[in-house]
């Protein structure tokens, strides 16, 4: 049987949350007021302890000391000779070497290595057989039963004005420096705790000729059948101040995350059509919880929703696991730099060019790091995603009936269903219950809905959209 809201029920549960501090200050006769006062949608902000201070570990000082040791490389072009403490497979050493100091603490759990591969000329951005790799950090999940994995990167790599140059300096503090270290702290404070599933620390290579060692990665996900649930890239998450229009902001993080799926077959445009699901792709809804879930846990920032799976005309890292059919979002700071971005060093009319480290803002980086940490934290130690999650089509009606499936990794304590109008970004109520299938007094012409699994500990999984069911 559905699962309905029993509106008395509600307003006396809101009675007893909201009545003894007042019970005890003011008596029983301001008791009788509460069910009134008690209805305002104050949004209420709970943070699990244990995730709040990991959050709070995320070091300014430490992401300062691995950015300038990255640097420190002179380039870390693709194609840079290897040089002994130069270039950019002597920066690969230098994370691994980071990597694995984090091993000891992990009880065994993480390891860490470089998946080497080899790149033929392309005619484009490749000119020169090459050995490309990409440095890994894979945390093990506690679970042996759960095969879920989540992924986090940011790219190694940088360059100069000319694509080609691999020989001058190119520091790369903000492009992506500031995401290689995001990388190395997560691993740092993440390594420490268990979680269920499987987290993946992934710095990889050739971003800037062409997403190279992010496309590899991702045949390989497909190839070994890895149930990767979600892929966040970081790529410029340390820069503050924007150019040309002077503005400065380190309250604001962008994620960007695709509507229509690149992977998308005729079957499922067709159901997207016919659901009107073209802003409830899973990279959106990878999305919301980032912005749900990090500003939970994130003072001061607010994380904006972007329409699209990338910067006007541009691409990251994220992009060709969205085209192997895999869940992926990017993150990027609010205002980009483009004095600093893709520039040789140089001084031109008192205006300083280059991704120099002194431009780096370490309180905006350690929040957008937290931001991260806090996501993979919350996912790798929720249950699974609902299974075959559907609305009742069998008949007319002003009501929806939603029903579901347990998750196939490990065990829901309840599930929210989830609204929100057809014009909201967000999700805007939650509704619980420890049943597999609810009844709501809310049209589906007006409302869309989804539904997530709730951990015992509290942890939420990715929303599911529904299908029509009869």
């Amino acid at each position: 049987m559905a699962a309905k809201i029993d509106y008395f029920g509600a307003m006396k549960q809101r009675i007893h949350l909201y009545a003894i501090p007042y019970l005890v200050l003011l008596g029983l006769g301001f008791l009788l007021t509460l069910p009134f006062s008690g209805r305002a949608q104050v949004p209420a902000v709970h943070r699990d302890p244990g995730l709040a201070s990991m959050v709070a570990q995320v070091s300014t000082d430490s992401l300062q000391q691995y950015l300038e040791d990255l640097v420190s490389f002179g380039t870390r072009h693709t194609l840079s000779p290897d040089e002994e403490g130069r270039g950019i497979e002597a920066a690969r050493q230098y994370v691994l070497s980071r990597f694995r100091s984090f091993e000891a603490g992990s009880g065994g759990r993480l390891r860490a290595s470089i998946d080497y591969f080899q790149v033929e000329p392309n005619g484009r951005r490749v000119d020169r057989e090459v050995r490309m790799g990409n440095v890994m950090a894979t945390l093990q999940g506690t679970d042996p039963d759960d095969d879920r994995v989540f992924l986090v990167s940011g790219h190694i790599d940088s360059r100069v004005s000319d694509i080609m140059n691999a020989t001058d300096d190119a520091p790369g503090a903000n492009d992506d420096g500031s995401g290689v270290v995001a990388l190395i702290e997560m691993v740092r404070i993440l390594s420490q705790q268990p979680f269920p599933a499987t987290i993946v620390f992934v710095a990889v290579s050739g971003e800037e000729q062409g997403l190279i060692g992010a496309a590899h990665l991702a045949r390989r996900a497909t190839e070994e059948n890895w149930n990767l649930v979600a892929m966040i890239n970081n790529d410029m998450i340390g820069n503050s101040a924007s150019s040309g229009t002077n503005l400065r902001d380190n309250t604001r993080l962008r994620v960007f995350s695709e509507g229509i799926p690149l992977a998308e077959t005729e079957q499922m445009a067709a159901l997207r059509r016919s659901t009107n699901a073209e802003n409830d792709s899973k990279s959106r809804q990878l999305a919301r919880y980032i912005k749900e879930v990090g500003e939970r846990y994130v003072d001061q920032l607010e994380i904006k929703l972007i329409y699209r799976n990338d910067r006007f005309l541009r691409g990251g890292d994220h992009t060709p696991f969205s085209r192997e059919g895999f869940t992926a979002v990017r993150l990027c700071e609010m205002n980009e730099n483009y004095f600093q971005q893709h520039q040789d060093l140089r001084m031109e009319g008192g205006q300083q060019y280059g991704d120099l480290i002194e431009h780096i803002d370490y309180e905006y980086l350690r929040k957008n790091t937290a931001v991260n940490l806090a996501v993979l934290a919350s996912l790798a130690s929720a249950p699974g995603v609902p299974q075959e999650v559907g609305v009742d089509i069998s008949g007319l009606s002003n009501a929806t009936r939603l029903r579901w499936k347990s998750p196939e990794n490990g065990t829901a304590r309840g599930y929210y269903v989830l609204m929100r109008e057809t014009s909201d970004s967000m999700w805007k109520r939650k509704f619980y219950t420890e049943a597999l299938e609810m009844e709501l007094p809310y049209s589906k012409d007006n409302y869309f809905f989804a539904v997530q699994a709730v951990g015992a500990n509290g942890a939420e999984s990715l929303p599911v959209f529904p299908v029509p069911v009869r």
